[in-house]
């Protein structure tokens, strides 16, 4: 009996042993996964907070930094890198698609076959170089304790037209903000450029979204075209009793890609940790921290949706659509008419 427990307590040690050398399953989860990789975003800072410790606990060997800012300053960093030859980030997050377009047709992406592709709502490249990650929703809002809901503009192009909210309308600068840029791209598209014209004539102040929130707050903007994720935001965190107009002309939901840097360009040349991360975000876990972040998520068998908004399909039920090779090809054209009849009419 003693010789056989001294066999079995052999036998536990060399186990164990080999559980803490991490050659079994709990070690090969990071197989490959160490390293440093960079990812740049446009996403709020405290959303990138909760991701952060998410990620760690998925990857414990990866570090994963963020850089965080518009799509203004994100496009010029990597203008500037781009021409250095060498990037600053291992994988992108930015606002809407025409961005991954230009990056695609200047061969600075890595493709990467995501397995679920067949479950995405939204378009994606159909040779991997990027993927919608998370959608953003141009929406308009207005304060109920300041104004009745029947005096502001419920579609998008009452916003342009009604007179007699000259002077008390806010939205965020085209030139700077993607998705205000691909949501103007789509009403130039859906109006016609009377529409720019008449949203030249109410001299709709261009601002930050916090500014425009904030003089909805106090009554000094009646209205705002804004993101509906900064309004829901607002409501769980501050109890804020701003509320969404879902236009009934149609929200503009704005896709936000994902994509991956190509190796020889990229940062940290981590090529499978970049693809192990972007797979995370595409999953059903890393949609919740999307969702947790009141953006909406991107996957047909994906039901949540944001805090106090409305579920997906819905949303997608009544929408204006953007054309993104548009947005891309003819960008310098459409800016050079949202300067003139929006940001130099707000002077």
């Amino acid at each position: 009996m003693k010789k056989l427990l001294a066999v079995l307590m052999a036998i536990c040690v060399v186990l164990g042993a080999a559980g803490c050398s991490g050659k079994g399953d709990s070690g090969k989860k990071d197989d490959g996964l160490s390293g440093k990789i960079v990812i740049y975003t446009s996403m709020y800072e405290d959303i990138i907070d909760d991701m952060k410790t998410a990620l760690k606990q998925k990857f414990p060997s990866l570090e994963i930094e963020f850089f965080q800012g518009g799509s203004g300053t994100i496009q010029s960093k990597i203008a500037a890198e781009r021409d250095a030859g060498k990037m600053g980030c291992d994988i992108l997050m930015v606002a809407e698609p025409s961005y991954a377009l230009e990056l695609k047709e200047a061969g600075i992406l890595h493709p990467y076959q995501f397995a679920d592709k067949d479950k995405l709502v939204f378009d994606y490249d159909a040779e991997g170089y990027w993927y919608p990650v998370r959608v953003c929703n141009m929406i308009l809002a207005y304060n109920p304790e300041k104004y009745d809901k029947a005096s502001v503009p419920q579609t998008f192009k009452a916003f342009a037209e009604d007179a007699n909210m000259k002077g008390m309308l806010s939205m965020s600068n085209p030139l700077t903000s993607g998705t205000a840029y691909s949501s103007a791209v789509g009403l130039y598209d859906k109006y016609g450029e009377e529409y720019l014209k008449a949203l030249a004539g109410q001299n709709v102040a261009v601002e930050s979204g916090s500014v425009a929130l904030a003089k909805l707050e106090t009554g000094e903007c009646a209205e705002i075209m804004v993101l509906e994720e900064s309004v829901l935001k607002k409501r769980e965190e501050e109890g804020s009793k701003l509320e969404v107009i879902y236009p009934e002309d149609g929200c503009i939901p704005v896709p936000s890609p994902i994509m991956i840097i190509d190796e020889k360009v990229s940062a940290n040349a981590n090529i499978k940790a970049a693809e192990a991360v972007e797979e995370f975000f595409l999953s059903p876990e890393g949609q919740k921290l999307i969702v947790k972040g009141w953006m909406y998520g991107v996957r047909s068998d994906f039901t949540e949706y944001p805090y106090d908004g409305i579920p997906l399909e819905q949303l997608l039920g009544n929408t204006i659509k953007v054309d993104w090779v548009k947005c891309y090809k003819q960008r310098e054209e459409m800016r050079t008419l949202f300067q003139q009849y929006i940001v130099d009419a707000a002077k």
